[in-house]
């Protein structure tokens, strides 16, 4: 077996932790101490800093190791990138659900996106493991993008309804709930008992929503490269940006009607990548175009399809209409 080829040295894995969470203390603890509904202006400000921060990061990465490992990064992160953005749409049916107010919506996605970060990690070495160990996993991973894209392409209509899956019956079951907030809390106190406010019936959605969301993100970034390093700093970033992106998409996510096309080609694409790693290699750069070309014409298409349709009501998934929590 070959040994484990990566760029990441222990300096640089030192020092990437340190600043993930230099940010994320920087940004709950500065920018968002008190709750308050994101409004477009901030989303487009904090998406613009995420994507500079990752670019700045892959011409760091161009500038130490060459272009291999920056492509390599670039595929990936918009891989992940664009595979987050499918995440949005079911972030948006579990707020508006379990009517969060867009005040606190804030605060359910960073603790989300926090313990996202550990449990991605914890995927991306036990895949990386696996796959040095059991080489035929890989032929596996393909298999089940290529299916996970074709279920994608065939229910892209299908509306998602997290908030009546087992995962919220059986929390609903097993932790005592009531359906009053209690400010930003995830618990509160009612007649002596400790109850979960609907915020961390919330929380709970958007975990799993990721779980799921990371079954399908981990093996294709795979396709692309093995290096530990370059699959998780290219994760992390994305995830880093999910929420600004979330409050910057949220209001426009029907406008994006053939996303899920879109994504689904780059799941099989990539799993097609993966299925015939041994037989026929693919440039890194010819994955990244390839990649770009089917989320830029599934965007472009979404676009003219939106100018030609006629305006319409406004969706009640839309975030900033649940800026006050409903009376009880």
């Amino acid at each position: 077996m070959e040994p484990l080829q990566t760029v990441g040295s222990p300096v640089l894995w030192g020092g990437f932790i340190a600043f993930v969470i230099a940010m994320l203390a920087l940004d709950l603890g500065v920018f968002h101490r008190k709750a308050h509904a994101v409004g477009f202006k901030e989303a487009l400000g904090w998406s613009s800093v995420w994507i500079s921060l990752a670019l700045v990061f892959n011409a760091g990465l161009w500038w130490k190791f060459g272009g291999g490992p920056a492509v390599e990064f670039l595929t990936g992160y918009l891989i992940e990138k664009s595979l987050s953005v499918d995440n949005i749409f079911v972030f948006v049916v579990i707020f508006s659900a379990l009517r969060i107010p867009a005040l606190y919506q804030h605060r359910v996605l960073f603790w989300g996106i926090l313990s996202a970060l550990v449990l991605r990690a914890i995927m991306i070495f036990a895949g990386v493991a696996m796959l040095e160990r059991f080489h035929w996993l890989i032929y596996v991973f393909g298999a089940f993008l290529i299916l996970t894209g074709l279920k994608l392409f065939f229910q892209r209509n299908k509306e998602d309804h997290p908030e009546d899956g087992w995962m919220m019956r059986m929390a609903r079951k097993s932790i005592p709930s009531t359906p009053r907030f209690d400010g930003h809390h995830f618990f509160t106190v009612e007649n002596g008992r400790k109850l979960a406010t609907p915020l961390l019936m919330a929380l709970i959605l958007v975990e799993a929503s990721d779980i799921l969301f990371a079954l399908d993100s981990i093996p294709a970034i795979f396709a692309v490269t093995r290096d530990p390093f370059i699959v998780f700093t290219s994760n992390i970033f994305a995830i880093l940006g999910l929420r600004s992106l979330f409050f910057l998409l949220a209001g426009a996510v029907e406008k994006f009607s053939y996303l899920k096309v879109g994504l689904a080609g780059v799941l099989i694409f990539v799993g097609t990548k993966m299925a015939i790693i041994d037989f026929v290699k693919i440039h890194p750069a010819v994955s990244l175009g390839v990649i770009a070309g089917l989320l830029g014409a599934s965007i472009v298409a979404s676009l003219i399809k939106s100018r030609n349709t006629p305006p319409h009501a406004p969706v009640t998934s839309n975030p900033e209409s649940l800026a006050k929590p409903s009376e009880s």
